[in-house]
């Protein structure tokens, strides 16, 4: 807009806003901590360069004119700009370290690949990643931020839903090339599989086979996510595995792609006294950031 050239301050156009809000010089003064006299020296100072008037006085106190409505408008936006940018510099001045608790896979191959970013940003925040197959407890302040297949029961956590992500069967080639290709999920049946050990298992959540097929059981089985993927890769048989994980491995084929999709879901938590500490929002807005920029691997069309 035309006015933009007189401007020189943004700390007039908080006057300004201020006045506007209040209604009185006074008023503007009280929420800035200056006295009435600088507000109306300062409003004095928009009205020159802007050569117009911003307020006319009335039983109600100070009212917009119609240039003051249209600066308004201009203002609150600029108000919101600068807001963010205040939010921002405000992340990017956490301090502390923050332990984070996540599956094995999640942690191994999307939060381990972003951490570098936002240690870069954020000079003085330490991260210490825990990703391994089971969780820590956030409720318990064995962590300060927690990465579940579920939401946890405990009223004492802030849990948020942070994204869904998708599983398929997966092979090696040679396999396929020994065993032959499944064309129908009851042509698994006979197939080598590779899985979780039953009682291991810590999370129904990776109760993977059931879910392809009633009856399904594994021949070759680990606690961890990524040995079943090298199990795969080696060609011990098919088995579930996360897309994040297998899709661009170019030691495995996606089987029955058309047939076995399984999608879980990741749910971020973290103690309600930790919630406002700035350390934990820096990091918690990463972890949205870097789920948003690998949806694409994590919820494959």
């Amino acid at each position: 807009m035309q006015y933009y050239t007189a401007m020189t301050d943004w700390d007039d156009l908080r006057v300004f806003l201020a006045t506007a809000r209040g209604g009185s010089f006074a008023d503007a003064a009280q929420r800035l901590r200056m006295d009435a006299t600088t507000v109306a020296r300062r409003i004095q100072r928009l009205e020159s360069g802007l050569t117009a008037r911003l307020f006319v006085r009335s039983p109600r106190g100070l009212q917009l004119t119609a240039t003051g409505a249209e600066l308004m408008e201009a203002s609150l936006a600029i108000e919101g700009a600068v807001d963010r940018v205040g939010a921002i510099e405000a992340l990017a001045g956490a301090t502390g370290v923050v332990r984070v608790s996540a599956s094995e896979g999640f942690g191994a191959h999307v939060l381990a690949p972003a951490a570098p970013a936002l240690l870069a940003d954020r000079p003085g925040l330490s991260l210490e990643l825990v990703a391994n197959a089971g969780f820590l407890s956030a409720s318990s302040r064995e962590v300060d931020l927690a990465v579940t297949f579920a939401p946890p029961q405990n009223s004492r956590l802030v849990v948020e839903r942070l994204t869904d992500y998708a599983l398929g069967l997966y092979a090696a080639p040679g396999y396929l090339a020994k065993a032959g290709r499944p064309d129908t999920l009851e042509a698994l049946r006979p197939h080598e599989l590779v899985g979780y050990i039953d009682d291991l298992i810590y999370a129904p959540e990776l109760r993977y086979l059931n879910d392809v097929l009633p009856g399904l059981r594994a021949r070759t089985t680990s606690s961890s996510i990524r040995a079943q993927l090298e199990l795969t890769r080696a060609g011990a048989g098919l088995c579930v595995l996360p897309h994040f994980m297998a899709a661009a491995d170019p030691g495995l084929e996606p089987v029955l792609g058309d047939k076995v999709r399984l999608v879980r879901s990741f749910w971020m938590s973290v103690h309600r006294d930790l919630q406002d500490a700035r350390r934990l929002r820096a990091v918690q807005a990463w972890l949205v950031e870097t789920v948003a920029a690998r949806q694409s691997s994590l919820m494959p069309a």
